[in-house]
C-alpha cells in the first residue's frame, strides 16, 4: 500500500504537481475557516499551578467571598527626592485614577493618602520617600484589553508623576511586560531562523533551489500547524502560549530541514542506480519511510507523554508540539519529495545531478572516524563517557529559579518598579500573601488574634492593617508581607509556619474546624514548583519507556534500546550540567529557569534519539546486505556521517536562535538544546554508540543473532 501510494504521488510529474497542489489547497481552506492564530494565544496557564492545589482553591474562595476584590493587582510605585514631593505625586495620581479619566479595566485604587494611617504605613517607606498605590485590573492578562488598561494606567501615572520616579509593577505589570517582550522577539526570531537555516543549507547543498525547498516545506507545515492549532485552541482542546509558539518556530525549522536532508541524501544515493529521478525518489522514500515514521512517532509520543503532567504549562504545549511534528512528517512524506521532483535537474544546479550522486558515499573524514571507532572501541567509549561525566559536574551547582521578572534580558517597567519597591519597602511588598480563614462565624476578635499570631512568625515583615471579612461572615482575608522575595525558596519555606500559626490561633480563638488556606504569588509559585518536581519524574520515566519501546520495535531487539536510552540519559546530564555552569557561573544568572530542565529533557531525548535511529537503521540495512557487525557499523557511520552531522548542525543552530530572545528561560533552553544536539551529533552518534555496538559485536541486537554472513536470525535456545 505504501509503495502504491508512493507511485501515485511520485511516479510522474503530474503526480508530484497534484501532491504539491493538494497541500496548497489545504492551506487555503484552513486560512478561510481558522481564527487568527494570535487571537487564540493564552499565556495565563504558563504560571498557573494545577487546579486542585491549595493556592488555586484559595483563589476561588477569594473570588467567591470578596467578589468586589477580583482582578489582578497593579502596584504604582512612586519615589521622590523627599516625602513631600512623593506625597504630592501620589495625591495627583490617585485623584486622576479616581476621576472620569480612569481606564475602563481599573476597578479600584488604594492610595496611602486616602486610607487610615495604620494602613498607609504599609504603603510607604519609613522616610516617606517611596510610596505605593494599588490598582485592580480586571480581565484576563492575556487579553489585549487588559494590556490596554495597564498601558493607560502607566500613561496616567507618568503624566502625574512630576519630578518623581514612577513605575507600574506587580502581577498586572509583569504579565503585560511578558507579553510585550514575546511580541517584540517573535519577528526577530523568525527572521534570524530563516537566514541562519538558509545560509547553512546553501553551504551543504551548494544549490540555491535545493536550499529553498526545506524552507518552503517548513513554511507549509508551520502554516498548517498554526491554523489547525488555532482551530483546536478555539475549541478549548488545548492552550497555546506565546512561548510555545516561539519554540514551535525553531522546532519545525530544525526538524523539517533534518527530514529534508535525510530524504535528499537517500535520493542522491538512489540516483546512481535508478533508471530515472522518479524511480530514484520512490526508492529513496521506500528506504527512509520506516526511519522517518519511527523518528516522527518517537517525537510525537514523547510530546504526548506530557499529558501525564499535572502542570498546566506542560500539559498545554505537549499536544500542540505533537501536532506540529505530525504535520511536518506528513509534509516530509509527500510535499518535500514532490517538490524535489518538480525541480528536476535544476535542484542540483550548479553542481549537477551526477556530482550530487557521487557525494552520497560518505566523506573521507567519516571513513577515518569509523575506522577509529571500530579499531579501538573501548578507548573511544571511555573517552566519550569521561567527557560527558566532566560536563555533568556542573549539576553540583544546580538550582532553579521561579523569579520570572529577573529573567527579562531587556529593561521593563515592571522590573524597574520592583527594584524601587525593594529598595524602599522591602522585597516582599511586590506580592503579599493572603491568609484566608473560613469558618461558620468569623468576627474581628478572631481576625485580631490570628493576625497577632501570624505577625509573630519569624520571617513575617508585617500584617496588613486592613483585614477583610466577607458579607456572610464566614471568610476572613489577612494580607501578610514576608521578608523574602515572593518567588524565592526562602519565601516558600515560610508558608507552612504561617499556615500553622494561623490555624492554631483560629482554633485557640474559638473557631470550630477552621479552614486556613494561602493565596497569592508565593503560594501559587510554591505549588507550581511541587507540580514541576512531580512531573519531571513522571514524564521522565514515561518518555524513556516510550523511546525504548519504539527502538525495540524498530530494531527487533531487547538489548539495543537499553544502551541507546542510556546514551540519551548521559547526554541529558552532560547538557544540563554544562548549561548550569555556563548560566550560573559564567553569566551570573540566579538559577536555571524552572521549566528549562524538563524542556531540555523532553526535546533532547525525543530529538536526539532520531540520530540513533538513523545510524542503527543503517546498521541493520548493512547487516541485511551481508556485512559483518564490525563492517556494518563502519559503513553506517561512514554513510550517515555527512547527512546526520549536517542535520545536527542545522537543528542546533535553530535552537541557538532562541538565545536572541529577551527571556532567561528561552535563552537557557536554546543554549542547552544547541549544546546537547551537538553532543549527540559529534560524540554520541558517531563515537559512543558505534563503540558500544562494536564491543557487543554479534550481541548488539540481542536476542537477534547475527550470522557470519551478517544475516539476522532469532536467537535460538541452547
Amino acid at each position: 500500500m505504501y509503495r502504491s501510494l508512493l507511485k501515485r504521488m511520485l511516479g510522474s510529474r503530474l503526480g508530484a504537481a497534484l501532491t504539491v497542489g493538494l497541500w496548497l489547497v489545504v492551506v487555503s481552506v484552513l486560512t478561510v475557516v481558522a481564527p487568527d492564530f494570535k487571537s487564540v494565544q493564552d499565556n495565563s496557564a504558563d504560571s498557573l499551578p494545577p487546579a486542585a492545589t491549595e493556592s488555586m482553591r484559595a483563589h476561588e474562595l477569594m473570588e467567591r467571598a470578596f467578589p468586589n476584590q477580583s482582578g489582578t493587582p497593579a502596584l504604582i510605585v512612586v519615589r521622590g527626592a523627599d516625602s513631600e514631593r512623593t506625597t504630592e505625586a501620589v495625591q495627583r495620581i490617585g485623584e486622576a485614577l479616581a476621576g472620569p479619566g480612569r481606564p475602563d479595566g481599573v476597578t479600584g485604587v488604594v492610595s496611602p493618602t486616602q486610607v487610615p494611617d495604620k494602613v498607609a504605613a504599609g504603603l510607604s517607606s519609613p522616610d516617606g520617600g517611596t510610596q505605593v498605590l494599588i490598582a485592580s485590573v480586571v480581565g484576563n492578562p492575556s487579553d489585549e484589553s487588559f494590556r490596554d488598561s495597564v498601558g493607560e494606567l502607566r500613561r496616567i501615572a507618568a503624566e502625574q508623576a512630576g519630578d518623581t520616579e514612577v513605575a507600574v509593577t506587580g502581577p498586572a505589570g509583569i504579565a503585560t511586560d511578558t507579553t510585550a517582550v514575546f511580541t517584540r522577539g517573535d519577528k526577530v526570531l523568525l527572521f534570524a531562523t530563516v537566514l541562519l537555516v538558509l545560509a547553512i543549507l546553501l553551504a551543504i547543498y551548494r544549490s540555491p533551489l535545493m536550499a529553498l525547498i526545506p524552507l518552503l516545506a517548513v513554511g507549509v507545515a508551520m502554516r498548517v500547524t498554526e491554523l489547525l492549532g488555532a482551530l483546536m485552541a478555539d475549541a478549548d482542546w488545548f492552550d497555546i502560549s506565546a512561548q510555545t509558539a516561539s519554540i514551535m518556530t525553531v522546532l519545525l525549522f530544525g526538524v523539517g530541514t533534518d527530514y529534508t536532508l535525510i530524504i535528499t541524501a537517500r535520493y542522491r544515493e538512489a540516483l546512481r542506480t535508478a533508471e530515472n529521478r522518479f524511480a530514484a525518489m520512490q526508492q529513496a522514500m521506500d528506504r527512509v519511510g520506516e526511519i522517518l515514521l519511527s523518528s516522527a512517532s518517537t517525537v510525537v509520543l514523547g510530546m504526548l507523554a506530557l499529558l501525564v503532567a499535572v502542570s498546566p504549562a506542560l500539559r498545554g504545549f505537549g499536544p500542540y508540539f505533537a501536532l506540529g511534528i505530525a504535520v511536518m512528517a506528513l509534509v516530509a512524506f509527500s510535499f518535500i519529495p514532490a517538490l524535489v521532483l518538480l525541480g528536476g535537474r535544476a535542484v542540483f544546479w550548479p553542481t549537477g545531478e551526477r556530482k550530487a550522486a557521487e557525494r552520497s558515499t560518505g566523506g573521507a573524514i567519516w571513513h577515518r572516524v569509523a575506522d577509529l571507532v571500530t579499531r579501538a572501541p573501548a578507548r573511544v567509549a571511555v573517552a566519550v563517557v569521561a567527557v560527558l561525566a566532566l560536563l555533568s559536574l556542573g549539576l553540583i551547582n544546580y538550582k532553579d529559579t521561579y523569579d520570572f521578572v529577573s529573567g527579562f534580558r531587556v529593561d521593563t517597567e515592571s522590573a524597574e518598579g520592583r527594584e524601587l519597591l525593594r529598595e524602599g519597602l522591602g522585597p516582599g511588598e511586590i506580592a503579599p500573601t493572603t491568609v484566608l480563614v473560613r469558618a461558620d462565624h468569623v468576627g474581628m476578635p478572631h481576625v485580631a488574634a490570628i493576625s497577632e499570631a501570624v505577625r509573630g512568625v519569624d520571617g513575617v515583615t508585617r500584617v496588613s492593617g486592613r483585614p477583610q471579612i466577607s458579607d456572610d461572615g464566614t471568610t476572613a482575608a489577612i494580607q501578610v508581607v514576608l521578608n523574602a522575595d515572593p518567588y524565592s525558596p526562602q519565601a516558600f519555606e515560610l508558608l507552612d509556619p504561617v499556615r500553622e500559626a494561623a490555624t492554631d490561633a483560629a482554633k485557640a480563638a474559638g473557631l470550630a474546624d477552621p479552614e486556613v488556606v494561602l493565596a497569592g504569588e508565593t503560594a501559587k509559585t510554591a505549588d507550581v514548583r511541587s507540580a514541576m518536581n512531580r512531573d519531571m519524574i513522571a514524564i521522565g520515566v514515561l518518555l524513556l519507556a516510550v523511546i525504548a519501546v519504539v527502538l525495540g520495535l524498530l530494531l527487533r531487539s531487547v538489548l539495543a534500546p537499553i544502551y541507546l536510552v542510556a546514551t540519551l540519559v548521559l547526554s541529558f546530564l552532560a547538557t544540563l550540567g554544562a548549561t548550569t555552569f555556563f548560566a550560573i557561573n559564567v553569566l551570573g544568572d540566579e538559577g536555571i529557569g524552572n521549566r528549562v530542565g524538563i524542556y531540555i529533557f523532553v526535546f533532547l531525548t525525543a530529538l536526539g534519539v532520531d540520530y540513533n535511529i538513523f545510524v542503527m537503521s543503517r546498521f541493520r540495512q548493512e547487516l541485511r546486505g551481508g556485512a559483518s557487525p564490525r563492517e556494518a557499523i563502519r559503513l553506517a557511520v561512514t554513510r550517515t556521517g555527512g547527512v546526520v552531522s549536517s542535520a545536527g548542525v542545522i537543528l542546533a543552530a535553530t535552537f541557538a536562535v532562541l538565545t536572541t530572545m529577551p527571556l532567561r528561560e528561552l535563552f537557557q533552553f536554546g543554549f542547552g538544546m544547541a549544546l546537547g544536539i551537538l553532543l549527540d551529533t559529534f560524540l554520541i552518534r558517531p563515537l559512543l554508540v558505534p563503540a558500544i555496538v562494536t564491543m557487543l559485536d554479534r550481541k548488539a541486537l540481542w536476542p537477534m543473532r547475527i550470522r557470519d554472513n551478517g544475516r539476522e536470525t532469532a536467537e535460538q535456545p541452547a
